[in-house]
């Protein structure tokens, strides 16, 4: 069904006053986006500290009404609920409404990691080269869940998984994805040779996502995932986290303690600048820590002592 749709700029400081009074007002949904998307300049937001939030200075707020709203009693509203605000910029349309995953999905294209790992859209023909008899396909459809490997973090956790499978020591081994996501590691992990992967992630869409995409890849029977609480006790030979630098250092222990003797780990979601706190959370009890980066991310990996 279609929406009546407000757009205004605010600042940063005003964004939570302009939300209270949308919302009380019987907003559907209000979005935020940096006012200057389109400036060649754009300003990137990168991990915000712990208990931060992550925002543009200048911003324009959409918000979704019913679309039977009268668009002048709603901004008189508005104006008694919040004098003090200025919406005189406010700019009211119709919108159409769509599946907005989905429409995404339709602009999301194979990509190709490592000499062999491809991530193929779920209802995408297969590219030249993933046909070839050694290429490790997983079709993805990452639902509500991060991990389609378009973000580099996902990409040099691809890359590292690929040159695993070269070096052998993914054969047969059982794999942990902490932090899941889409599962997209996990499926990446089982069809470059891995004999089995147990996934992890705190969301439950995670779970879901993971588990539908195991299915889709025909390896649902050599995939569990589960919440933390949930998760099978057990170490690894190979265990893979892309979360934040914040939480890999705070779970540096946890994470640590489910790599096997002499297994293999790699970290990723981490920011250029960052590295240098993960290397100190894991270099008592990981030898080999070598930082690889793509654009402004970065991955460490190494090899557990033994």
């Amino acid at each position: 069904m279609p929406y009546l749709q407000l757009t205004l700029p605010c600042r940063l400081a005003e964004q939570p006053r302009y939300e209270t009074a949308l919302e009380d007002l019987g907003a559907l949904a209000v979005t935020l986006a940096d006012a200057h998307a389109d400036a060649a300049d754009e300003q990137a937001i990168f991990e915000p500290g712990v208990g931060e939030t992550p925002l543009w200075d200048s911003l324009t707020l959409t918000a979704l009404f019913d679309e039977a709203t009268d668009p002048l009693v709603l901004l008189a509203a508005l104006e008694s609920f919040d004098a003090g605000l200025d919406w005189t910029q406010a700019r009211f349309e119709v919108v159409a409404d769509q599946d907005w995953e989905r429409a995404w999905m339709d602009q999301y294209a194979p990509l190709r990691f490592g000499r062999r790992t491809w991530i193929v859209p779920w209802n995408h023909e297969l590219p030249d080269g993933a046909d070839a008899p050694d290429a490790a396909v997983v079709r993805l459809d990452p639902g509500l869940a991060f991990g389609s490997g378009t973000h580099p973090t996902t990409a040099l956790c691809l890359d590292w998984l690929d040159a695993l499978a070269d070096d052998g020591a993914l054969r047969d081994a059982e794999v942990l994805d902490f932090g899941c996501g889409s599962g997209i590691l996990a499926l990446a992990a089982l069809k470059l040779g891995a004999r089995a992967a147990l996934g992890i992630d705190n969301d439950p869409q995670a779970i879901v996502a993971t588990a539908d995409n195991a299915e889709r890849n025909g390896v649902d029977a050599r995939l569990r995932v589960a919440l933390p609480q949930d998760a099978p006790l057990g170490v690894f030979p190979v265990v893979v986290a892309n979360i934040l630098a914040t939480a890999l250092v705070a779970l540096a222990d946890t994470i640590g303690a489910r790599v096997a003797p002499g297994g293999r780990l790699a970290l990723s979601g981490i920011l250029w600048g960052q590295e240098d706190d993960v290397i100190a959370a894991y270099a008592d009890a990981f030898d080999e820590l070598t930082v690889a980066r793509r654009d402004d991310w970065v991955r460490i990996d190494g090899r557990k002592r033994g």
